[in-house]
């Protein structure tokens, strides 16, 4: 019997909702309502969004049914999966890398999204107690560079929002993971619709609808192709272990093709609303498309300050954003834990607390960029750039590859088209055609594009 018809000893999704829940909240977080929307304001906007699309579907789909598929067969954490199914295989142990890969950047993503979390969490009372109705888009823009000056106050935020995150994941699977995504990505959801409906009303929606739909090709680099290549691995949470950890826990009766592609078109549907709900109030405010991190927060703040109830609304989303950031949060600790409590013996509140204490340590080093590091930068980043840019555009894309590689070309294909059980043929040799050749290409000429042409 082979490991997939058994069940994780962390425990297993109830349901195959709760999975899907479970990783679309991982994937949606800040990945599409934070970044997403600046990332496309920076390269240019529908151009990018068409890569980033291309992206998706060629090669985040058939890799996020290759890191599902990995997680299943192993039911284990990251590290040791790729520990034990090469020596099922008869592979290399070499591929112990590929685990490793993921809970390091995990690791490296947990430590600067748990700063951007504190924002989230920062803007729930101040948005609550009125500071933006009415205001105008200086006293918004100010706010937000006030945040960003104090260290202190980032630290205590930023600590808040690692505890909440490690209070989860302490819970467990059913307990803690899956109870903490039941209510809260519905109402996210909603609340972006509202958004969107605002916009429509009150923002520039045919400006934003040109934005974001018509593309202009000339606009595009090799640093934005990889950006956006990045994007498509970090907003469906690819190669960093959490997928894999998450397959881990989902039933052998489940579909692996047909809840992949669930999330992915849940996740590029949000993402799609985030940009029709944000960029609309950019353009009517005059504000900078190219503002960076800090976009979503001066953006949205601005809007809720000048719409009618903005005030309970606003206060909803920000609470709900951080929701969805913990959401995303507890799925990229669980790998790291997951592994101290099957390789060390460590009980789960001492794992937790250790890979939170670590991350917490390391997004000091992130919260500092913006204030008394700010003027230190290696090869022209700052220290949370520098760990952004590793993690989400060398080191994400590189798990991919490695993880479409090993699907394709070491774990035999009787046991692959038994296990993802597609419905037609055609489209499990589509998705072995995807991760045996394209994926890896396309991810290898990305990477030496960018090199050759920084």
């Amino acid at each position: 019997m082979s490991l997939s018809s058994q069940s994780s000893i962390h425990g297993e999704w109830g349901s195959r909702w709760a999975f899907i829940l479970a990783a679309t909240g991982s994937a949606v977080g800040l990945g599409n309502i934070w970044r997403f929307p600046y990332v496309v304001g920076e390269y240019g906007g529908a151009a990018f969004i068409l890569v980033y699309l291309g992206c998706i579907v060629l090669i985040g789909l058939p890799v996020m049914i290759a890191e599902i598929l990995l997680g299943r067969s192993g039911r284990q954490s990251p590290i040791n999966t790729m520990r034990t199914l090469p020596a099922r295989y008869g592979a290399s142990q070499a591929w112990q890398i590929l685990g490793w890969l993921g809970v390091v950047a995990g690791f490296l993503v947990l430590s600067f999204y748990s700063v951007v979390g504190g924002w989230s969490l920062a803007y729930v009372p101040f948005t609550a107690a009125g500071n933006f109705s009415g205001a105008e888009t200086a006293v918004v823009e100010g706010f937000f560079d006030d945040l960003q000056a104090s260290p202190w106050q980032l630290l205590g935020w930023h600590t808040l929002f690692m505890a909440l995150t490690a209070f989860i994941v302490v819970r467990g699977v059913e307990h803690g993971l899956e109870k903490a995504v039941r209510v809260l990505m519905p109402v996210l959801f909603f609340l972006l619709l509202v958004m969107v409906g605002y916009g429509m009303g009150a923002g520039d929606f045919a400006g934003a609808l040109e934005f974001m739909f018509t593309p202009d090709f000339g606009a595009l680099s090799g640093e934005a192709i990889l950006v956006a290549m990045g994007q498509a691995f970090f907003t469906l949470s690819l190669g960093l272990g959490a997928i894999m950890a998450y397959g881990s826990y989902l039933s052998s009766k489940y579909s692996i093709p047909g809840n992949s592609a669930m999330i992915a078109g849940a996740d590029t549907l949000i993402a799609m609303i985030a940009g029709l709900a944000i960029f609309p109030i950019i353009l009517v405010a005059g504000l900078d498309m190219q503002q960076g991190p800090g976009l979503v927060f001066v953006t949205l703040s601005y809007g809720f300050g000048q719409m009618p109830g903005g005030l309970l609304f606003g206060t909803a989303f920000f609470l709900l954003l951080s929701f969805a950031a913990l959401t995303s949060a507890i799925s990229i600790m669980e790998p790291a834990t997951a592994y101290l409590v099957e390789s060390r013996g460590w009980r789960r509140p001492a794992a937790t607390a250790t890979v939170a204490g670590a991350a917490w340590f390391v997004g000091i080093g992130a919260l500092l960029s913006f204030n008394v590091w700010a003027g230190y930068e290696l090869f022209g980043l700052n220290f949370m750039q520098l760990t952004e840019y590793l993690s989400t555009s060398i080191m994400l894309p590189l798990g991919g590859l490695l993880i479409a590689l090993f699907a394709g070309w070491v774990m035999p294909r009787a046991f692959s088209e038994k296990e993802l059980a597609f419905s037609d043929q055609r489209w499990y040799r589509l998705w072995l055609l995807l991760v045996r050749y394209v994926v890896p290409v396309a991810i290898v000429v990305v990477f030496a594009n960018t090199l050759l042409n920084p």
